[in-house]
C-alpha cells in the first residue's frame, strides 16, 4: 500500500511532534532556575573561601618610607644585622606586623629602641628612634604608628635601623624579608 494511512507509510507522510505541555515547560524552567542558583551559591562559597584565605595570610607593612643607606652584610669591617632607612626626624614608624611589645625605652647603640615580637615568632627590632608610643606587653596591629625615626645612639643621621630576627633569634636579612612578604621600600 502506499498513500495514506497503512501501517507502512510512504515516504510523503510527515511526522509532527508533540509541543511539550505546560507542565513539562515549567519543569524545565524549574530545573533552569535550580541550576543556576546551585551554580551561584557555589560561586559565592568559593568567593567566601577565597575571602578567608586572604585575610588569613599575614600582612606586612613598610616601617617607614624613606631612603636605604644601609643594607644587611659586612660594613665598616663588621656585619650590619639591620637595614637603614633615612628620612626626617619624626617621620612615623610603624610595626611591620601584628605583634606583641617585648620592649620600648632605652638600648645600648641605639639610643631608643621598640622590639615587637610579631605572631609568627619572628621578632621586629626598630633602632635609633626619637620617641616611641607603645608600651612593653602592649598588642599592635600590622601598619599601626609606634614610633618616631630619631637620630639616638651611636647614628650618623636621622634613620631607622630595622632588624628582623627568626624564632631562634638569628638575625635575617630584613630587605629580603620584606621584599618576600611582598613589600617594596622606595
Amino acid at each position: 500500500m502506499d498513500g495514506v494511512g497503512g501501517d507502512n507509510a510512504g515516504p510523503n507522510l510527515l511526522r509532527v511532534r508533540q509541543q511539550p505541555d505546560h507542565d513539562e515547560v515549567e519543569r524545565l524552567n524549574t530545573s533552569l532556575r535550580l541550576t543556576a542558583q546551585r551554580d551561584a551559591e557555589a560561586a559565592a562559597r568559593r568567593k567566601a573561601e577565597y575571602d578567608a584565605e586572604q585575610a588569613r595570610k599575614i600582612k606586612v607593612f613598610a616601617p617607614t618610607q624613606g631612603t636605604i643607606t644601609s643594607n644587611f652584610g659586612p660594613r665598616w669591617g663588621t656585619t650590619h644585622y639591620g637595614l637603614d632607612i633615612a628620612n626626617s626626624i619624626g617621620t612615623p614608624i610603624r610595626s611591620v606586623m601584628d605583634g606583641v611589645v617585648t620592649d620600648a625605652g632605652p638600648a645600648s647603640g641605639f639610643g631608643l629602641w621598640v622590639r615587637i615580637e610579631h605572631t609568627d615568632g619572628t621578632t621586629a627590632v626598630y633602632g635609633h628612634i626619637n620617641s616611641y608610643a607603645v608600651r612593653e606587653g602592649q598588642k599592635v596591629s600590622a601598619g599601626q604608628v609606634i614610633a618616631q625615626i630619631g637620630n639616638r645612639g651611636i647614628s650618623t643621621g636621622p634613620h631607622l635601623h630595622f632588624e628582623i630576627w627568626d624564632q631562634a633569634g638569628r638575625k635575617l636579612d630584613p630587605l629580603a624579608w620584606l621584599q618576600g612578604h611582598g613589600v617594596r621600600i622606595a
